[in-house]
């Protein structure tokens, strides 16, 4: 979402990122939606990624956290709804509320829960299930999870790997044990998200070992995501990451089909992919099925 935003001219700034475009350009969303479920999309995300309490305060705009959060939720009904494809479900994004891809700053579990049940309740009432995603560390899933359990909806919880380490979150945790942790909440299945592609195939006999209902994941397209790395920070390697010339939709076509032949059942696309992405995999998947 954040990707199909900034081509199409709206701003996403350091502080709320995809959030600015509930407040600047709430039709855009809308669009992007839409040109998701053409493309084939059977899974849409709220844009609710960048709603999160503590950032919103940040641009003073924290009183907007529920409003906005139902806002994203209702823009993601209205492109199913206009698209006239009644069977494509909505996922409520639940984000790290702390920063995206740093564990080390991870807040402690008294205070992300009852921030994510806040998010929940918000949520809950437009959406068919909820997209815990891009969880760096046991903590923050685990607490995602339980508030996502908590609402009675089914839910996905998905894991950001390690860059250079095999089937690792960026905490330096196993996968396989993370897995194990998320097992008591019940979750619809585990994912792999928003890193490297090859990353993801490494994990997807891990995910499927789990046992749960739906495994997958969705990569992004970027070289590499810095381990100090920060969206408003200052440092060279911080704000906008670069993307992978080698990564088109046809070859990210070949690792989404690469994870299906290892057992996922469930796979899409993150930061830096588009709806030519989405589109590619669905014809795809028609080629396979015509098989």
């Amino acid at each position: 979402m954040g990707r199909s935003l900034s081509m199409r001219g709206v701003e996403i700034p350091a502080t709320i990122w995809s959030a600015n475009a509930l407040l600047v350009a709430p039709d855009v969303v809308v669009d992007i939606h839409r040109e998701n479920i053409a493309a084939g999309a059977r899974i849409i995300t709220t844009n609710s990624y960048g709603v999160i309490r503590n950032d919103l305060a940040k641009v003073g705009l924290a009183h907007r956290t529920i409003e906005l959060n139902e806002l994203a939720a209702n823009l993601a009904q209205t492109a199913r709804d206009e698209s006239g494809e009644a069977g494509v479900r909505i996922a409520g994004s639940l984000p790290p509320l702390n920063g995206s891809f740093r564990p080390d700053y991870v807040l402690d579990l008294d205070t992300l829960l009852p921030l994510y049940r806040e998010q929940v309740a918000a949520l809950a009432p437009s959406i068919d299930l909820f997209l815990c995603e891009t969880m760096s560390h046991s903590t923050e899933a685990v607490a995602a999870a339980r508030a996502a359990s908590e609402s009675g909806k089914p839910f996905l919880v998905a894991l950001t790997l390690d860059d250079e380490r095999t089937a690792c979150l960026k905490s330096g945790e196993s996968l396989a044990t993370v897995c194990e942790m998320l097992q008591p909440f019940k979750p619809e299945g585990i994912l792999a998200n928003c890193c490297l592609p090859e990353r993801i195939s490494e994990a997807i006999p891990v995910l499927v070992e789990s046992g749960v209902k739906i495994t997958g994941g969705y990569a992004n397209a970027f070289t590499n995501i810095p381990k100090d790395w920060l969206l408003g920070g200052n440092k060279e390697t911080d704000g906008r990451l670069t993307i992978r010339e080698d990564i088109t939709p046809s070859r990210y076509a070949d690792f989404a089909e690469e994870w299906l032949d290892l057992g996922a059942n469930l796979v899409g696309g993150c930061c830096g992919t588009t709806a030519e992405f989405v589109e590619a995999i669905h014809e795809r998947f028609s080629q396979r099925a015509q098989k």
